[in-house]
């Protein structure tokens, strides 16, 4: 842990902990912490920033860890402890502003059509809130099941924030290798890392593996860091485009 830089290191220790106390009482923090949809009664405040420091899984926080980290670190020797920190919850911040925008379009979408199909607006937010439809309106369970998924759907990780992460490195490290595991084949960040986020937009806007992961949580956290990085200037190092 005395190689990783300060910052980060203090990142994955309060990740490791909110990790550890939600397997302990899962309901309360998953309340509390993780993102709600804003309509949501257990929606609060804080949940924009405290979502980023929530897991589902084992396996989703040990992959982050290791991204913060492998990525992360090249930063934070640059760049300091206060501009990477800024950099890091800006583009997490991004990332929840891109995910939320695109499920508020939906589930309004979702609410003007039962709207003109003669449901009112106090009705339909009462039955996701109850989570239950009365015998009249059963003919539209359909989209009503829709809004559920957005209205009772939940946010966690810092995914976001690392996506933000990943572009800043391809802007410094354009000629470093990677390679996914399912891919034995070193890509060039360059390369690497805008064929992610193109992948995540299109997983995103069609849902092709109905999957739990928030693409457009990723795809808002590398939109912010690529703005970021072209508002903070990058001079001295290759273009990457």
């Amino acid at each position: 842990m005395n190689r990783i830089p300060d910052t980060i290191k203090h990142l994955i220790i309060i990740n490791i902990i909110m990790f550890v106390a939600t397997q302990m009482m899962p309901e309360q923090f998953y309340n509390l912490f993780a993102m709600h949809f804003p309509l949501n009664p257990h929606f609060r405040i804080w949940q924009i920033v405290t979502h980023m420091f929530m897991h589902g899984g084992f396996a989703h926080i040990a992959f982050n860890m290791y991204a913060l980290w492998a990525f992360g670190a090249p930063l934070e020797y640059m760049w300091g402890k206060k501009k990477f920190l800024i950099f890091y919850f800006v583009s997490g911040l991004g990332a929840i502003l891109l995910y939320t925008g695109v499920a508020y379009f939906d589930f309004n979408n979702y609410m003007n059509e039962l709207i003109q199909a003669g449901m009112s607006k106090e009705i339909i937010l009462q039955s996701l809130i109850e989570n239950k439809v009365t015998g009249a309106y059963q003919e539209f369970l359909p989209v009503l099941q829709k809004m559920a998924a957005i209205f009772n759907g939940i946010l966690v990780g810092a995914s976001g924030a690392i996506y933000g992460v990943l572009v800043a490195f391809a802007f410094y490290f354009p000629n470093a290798e990677l390679m996914l595991i399912f891919i034995p084949y070193p890509i060039k960040a360059k390369y690497f890392v805008p064929l992610l986020v193109l992948a995540d937009f299109m997983f995103g806007i069609t849902n092709v593996f109905h999957t739990p992961i928030a693409h457009m949580a990723h795809v808002g956290g590398a939109i912010t860091g690529f703005i970021l990085m072209k508002m903070w200037g990058k001079h001295k190092i290759e273009r990457w485009y």
